[in-house]
Formats: C-alpha cells, sequence, structure tokens
C-alpha cells in the first residue's frame, strides 16, 4: 500500500532536495525514525 512520506528541510535555506538512493527495498518494513534514503541537496558556498 502506498503512503506519502514527507522530506524535511536539512537546512533553513533548502528548497529542494534529490533523491540519491533508496536504502530500502520494496516490501521492507520500516518503523519511525528509519533512515530509508539518501537525499543530494544544493551546496552551500
Amino acid at each position: 500500500m502506498p503512503i506519502a512520506i514527507k522530506m524535511p528541510a536539512l537546512s533553513p535555506t533548502m528548497e529542494e532536495g534529490t533523491l540519491a538512493r533508496w536504502l530500502v527495498k520494496e516490501g521492507d518494513s520500516v518503523a519511525a525514525g528509519d533512515i530509508m534514503a539518501e537525499i543530494e541537496t544544493d551546496k552551500a558556498t
């Protein structure tokens, strides 16, 4: 059953991010607090 997952802002200026890699497979059980994916964000200079 698909569910919506909100991506939290990783910094106060973050406007968007890209899902770089899933760390869980389809059908895996997950719990609150589990790390599910790697996110790439814009780089600060």
